[in-house]
């Protein structure tokens, strides 16, 4: 009889498999684990090596890894989450196209009961997200604040400095850290009179650039050099990350004949770290994909096994309905003197690249 019923358990598979060969569907082992991965585009430099890197890591472990890519278009990942979850996901991986526009999925998430890890850019307005890995961006702006007051040396300034912002997206959570954090550390010597803001655009809001935009953040530093600089010097331009910094940049070469001013960045691009090779760009911080991939498996790993997982903030980030327990990694930065040593020896780029 338990022979029987074994023949019959067997058959019952086998027809099972070849139903799902019939349908196209894949019948799911329950021993592998599926980790999906939903990114705004594969068309944006960073996403795309991250992710790739992230599934390598992933696969090396023994998980199924599926990435959705969404074209930049909010609708098309809340479909490609809710596929993904459809598939049965055992953990999503999410960088949102816009923070606080998923509801739909996460609210599918909420109801599948899968884990959602929210990847450097903060997903807000859900009580969906799980764990929240990235680096301390607070500590991004006081690293560009404080780059700017060790090279002015504003402690012994015998000389006011003009000074300029271009923060980031407003609808990128991490871009009022990054503002905030370099403020807080200038404060001192904005209010002593030492660096003084001609533009009079002073608050996050007057300096955001939607979507972090080149083209977006040239006409508006165009426009300030235009009303503001046409018989004086910019001392230091102190934008949130490099394609800001490149359209500030780009601003400078067509319309500005003074002084060369300090331009902070972030995030290394290929581009802006040969243009600190060549001096329109001062410095960049780096935030070494590598520790926050490392963090990001890690999480899997311990939420797939049921173990506490590893955090070190759980105060900082409120999304507007929890606060997130998150995992932070530490930046450094890189300038003319070091970012060749720093961003080959990591592996971020060859010194083919760099030349």
């Amino acid at each position: 009889m338990k022979n029987e019923t074994l023949k019959i358990l067997k058959l019952i598979f086998m027809v099972m498999i070849l139903l799902g060969a019939l349908s196209g569907c894949k019948i799911k082992d329950p021993d592998v684990k599926i980790i999906g991965i939903s990114a705004p585009s594969n068309d944006i430099q960073r996403w795309a090596v991250e992710t790739i890197q992230m599934k390598n890591r992933l696969e090396e472990k023994g998980y199924e890894v599926i990435i959705q890519y969404a074209s930049s278009d909010v609708s098309m990942q809340i479909s490609q989450i809710e596929n993904l979850i459809g598939k049965d996901a055992d953990v999503l991986i999410v960088i949102p196209v816009e923070a606080a526009s998923l509801g739909e999925a996460m609210d599918m998430a909420i109801e599948h009961k899968i884990p959602i890890i929210s990847y450097d850019m903060l997903i807000t307005n859900t009580d969906a997200v799980s764990y929240y890995t990235t680096f301390d961006n607070y500590k991004v702006g006081t690293i560009q604040g404080q780059y700017v007051r060790d090279k002015l040396d504003l402690d012994h300034a015998d000389r006011t400095y003009n000074i300029e912002f271009t923060a980031g997206d407003p609808g990128d959570n991490n871009a009022g850290f990054f503002y905030k954090g370099a403020v807080d550390v200038l404060k001192p010597y904005l209010d002593s009179g030492v660096l003084k803001i001609i533009s009079g655009q002073d608050s996050f809001g007057k300096c955001a650039t939607p979507s972090w935009n080149t083209e977006k953040a040239q006409q508006r530093a165009e426009n300030i050099l235009a009303s503001y600089y046409n018989n004086q010097d910019v001392d230091i331009w102190l934008a949130s990350n490099d394609t800001t910094a490149l359209g500030v940049s780009s601003a400078l070469a067509t319309s500005y004949k003074g002084n060369y001013p300090i331009i902070t960045g972030q995030d290394c691009t290929l581009i802006n770290v040969r243009n600190i090779l060549n001096g329109k760009q001062a410095m960049s911080v780096f935030k070494d994909p590598a520790m926050l991939i490392d963090a990001t498996v890690n999480m899997i790993d311990e939420i797939i096994l049921n173990k506490p997982v590893s955090v070190n903030d759980t105060s900082t980030y409120f999304n507007g309905i929890k606060t997130v327990p998150s995992y932070l990694c530490e930046p450094t930065y890189v300038d003319k003197d070091n970012c060749f040593e720093v961003l080959t020896s990591s592996g971020f780029y060859t010194p083919e690249q760099l030349k």
